[in-house]
This record gives C-alpha cells, structure tokens and sequence, in this order.
C-alpha cells in the first residue's frame, strides 16, 4: 500500500535536492530514493527483512 507524505523544505533544500544526479528526475523520486538509500546505509532495511520490521 502506498502513502502519500507531505514535506517541507527550504530554499537551500530544494537547491541541493535539484543538484543531485542519480537519483531520478522529479523532486519526489529523488526525496525517496535518497530516503531508501540512507535507510540501507543506516541497516534498517536489513532488520525488516529479517524480520525485525513493525
């Protein structure tokens, strides 16, 4: 099930977010592909599998 979330960011935010490459085209998909990647780096995507998630 997908959710919808609203955030907030500055202009200095949405300035660094537009000079990041590779981590999609639009605002969103990069917000959470760079959410997904800081939760792997972090190991929370290795405990939900495992079965430690919720």
């Amino acid at each position: 099930m997908a959710k919808r979330v609203a955030i907030s960011l500055d202009e200095e935010q949405v300035n660094l977010l537009d000079s990041v490459k590779g981590f999609g085209k639009k605002e969103a998909e990069k917000v959470k592909n760079i959410f997904i990647a800081y939760l792997s780096e972090k190991g929370y995507i290795d405990k939900f599998n495992r079965g430690g998630g919720r």
